[in-house]
């Protein structure tokens, strides 16, 4: 019975995602998504199992903090105008994570354009192409790194082996409360 609900609940998740990029501006997987969406790419300082670690808990506070100021935009340029204005602020908090974990290394926060390879999860395909994008190095920026989209919200978690696709969305959160 949990189980049926679970899947009842996905499938309204899903159709409420699908709602929603439509909403945010005809998102279609079919047209030139790269003019369409606000990718975040945030790179670890090496493959050291800490270095990833602090990656991950970096990750956390940013979107944590994203998913508050974006909340309000509607469009490819808010999100990328809310973005750039909170540049500082994206900084201090990777920052202040980077120290509380103990790393004395440092953070270099910016916006640009930047060639991404062809990326497919969980049948969404992501195409090679050059996206605007909030960059998050964290060191050197040699290490894996972690990416989902600001806009529309769309995050990607890697979990094991493989790949899941987190949708955020209001409805979801809904959901998710009711059922708790």
């Amino acid at each position: 019975m949990k189980q049926d609900l679970i899947q009842i609940v996905a499938v309204v998740v899903l159709i409420a995602f699908a709602l929603s990029l439509t909403a945010c501006g005809s998102l279609s997987l079919d047209g030139d998504i790269a003019d369409k969406v606000v990718r975040i790419h945030i790179r670890a300082n090496s493959n050291n199992p800490l270095d990833q670690q602090v990656k991950l808990a970096v990750r956390d506070e940013i979107t944590a903090y994203l998913t508050e100021v974006l909340d309000g935009c509607r469009t490819k340029s808010q999100s990328l105008s809310t973005i750039k204005n909170h540049l500082d602020e994206l900084t201090k908090i990777a920052n202040t994570t980077l120290y509380h974990h103990g790393f004395g290394y440092k953070s270099a926060v910016s916006v640009k354009k930047e060639l991404f390879p062809d990326r497919t999860y969980d049948g969404l395909n992501f195409p090679e192409g050059v996206y605007d994008a909030l960059i998050i190095e964290l060191g050197t920026g040699d290490g894996d790194n972690w990416w989902c989209v600001a806009f529309p919200p769309l995050c990607f978690v890697p979990e094991g082996d493989g790949e899941k696709v987190e949708y955020k969305s209001w409805v979801k959160e809904i959901i998710d409360k009711i059922f708790k």
